[in-house]
């Protein structure tokens, strides 16, 4: 008899084209089994006007998820990785990454053009408190607007003229096919360093699972991970951890491993962003790609970090 593995997403269209990779993928890597999608709705998505920091954070976007991990009412949940706290409760793990869509940040226009050319007083939508301070960083007299939503929503702002300019995540425009017909560029990491985890689909699971025929889900949770973006991923939360970055501070943090090292930048702002704090490591590759190791060059960057005042950065926010 098949193995029907039960998946457990948030209801937004994207968080459901998330799960349905990870369904396709595990049933690729497994024929004989079986897998569904279960859709449970959590509190941060009945939560649409406050921001993040004021109604609690990003536990929020997974609390439900987790209780019915727990209920084992599902047996995996499927999350966007920069949604998930940099540390998770120790009833839980992350056992599998797939392979990372684009990580960058994405500028979607009405007119078109690049960044560093918007005209002065371009209203520019986004409620990220990162992308808010490192957009003033390179146009410094841009007018930004809160904005909150679901893709569609934010795209929508644009199409009524409502808004000249918004960002989002390249990832969640290519996972919903929403390229085609808009006025996009890709925003340059040098300029835009993205959130821990930005372009990582994270599978969550109970670190005693006692499924029935465990053993099946395991291998094929095994061939969908892409050790590549667990072992960046793995850094980038590692540092945020550190730092004690929550969902308020305004950081971004890419760990890249290319070649024979791993490279780590991040750039974290105070809560008001008149204050920042940049830096960076590179570390010898692991070849076998675990995530200790990346993790151990995730927590260098924020001792360094610390060191030089971050403490009382990420204190503020």
């Amino acid at each position: 008899m098949a193995l029907t593995v039960r998946i457990g997403s948030r209801p937004s269209r994207l968080a459901l084209a998330q799960a349905a990779i990870v369904r396709d993928r595990l049933v690729a890597a497994a024929p004989d089994l079986r897998a569904e999608i279960v859709e449970i709705s959590t509190s941060g998505d009945k939560m649409t006007s406050a921001s993040l920091a004021q109604v609690g954070g990003k536990g929020l976007f997974i609390r439900e998820l987790e209780q019915a991990l727990k209920a084992r009412t599902i047996d995996i949940a499927v999350h966007s990785m920069k949604d998930l706290p940099a540390a998770l409760a120790a009833d839980f793990r992350i056992a599998a990454v797939p392979e990372r869509a684009d990580p960058r940040d994405a500028l979607v226009t009405r007119a078109g053009g690049a960044f560093a050319s918007l005209p002065g007083g371009t209203r520019l939508g986004t409620s990220s408190s990162r992308r808010r301070f490192e957009a003033l960083r390179v146009n410094r007299h841009l007018s930004i607007t809160p904005l909150r939503g679901n893709v569609d929503t934010r795209l929508k702002r644009i199409e009524e003229g409502a808004l000249d300019a918004i960002i989002v995540a390249m990832a969640g425009l290519q996972r919903l096919n929403r390229l085609a017909g808009l006025k996009l560029a890709a925003l340059d990491e040098g300029d835009f360093i993205p959130a821990g985890g930005q372009g990582a689909l994270g599978v969550e699971m109970l670190r005693d699972s006692r499924l029935g025929r465990a053993s099946d889900l395991e291998r094929a949770l095994a061939a969908i991970n892409d050790a590549r973006a667990m072992y960046e991923t793995a850094a980038e939360r590692a540092y945020l951890a550190t730092i004690g970055a929550s969902c308020a501070t305004p950081v971004g943090v890419r760990a890249r491993a290319a070649g024979d090292s791993l490279s780590i930048r991040s750039i974290l702002f105070s809560p008001d962003g008149t204050r920042e704090m940049a830096d960076a490591v590179q570390e010898p590759l692991d070849r076998d790609l675990a995530p200790s190791v990346a993790e151990s060059g995730g927590a260098r960057l924020g001792e360094r970090m610390l060191a030089r005042g971050a403490g009382a950065l990420v204190g503020d926010a």
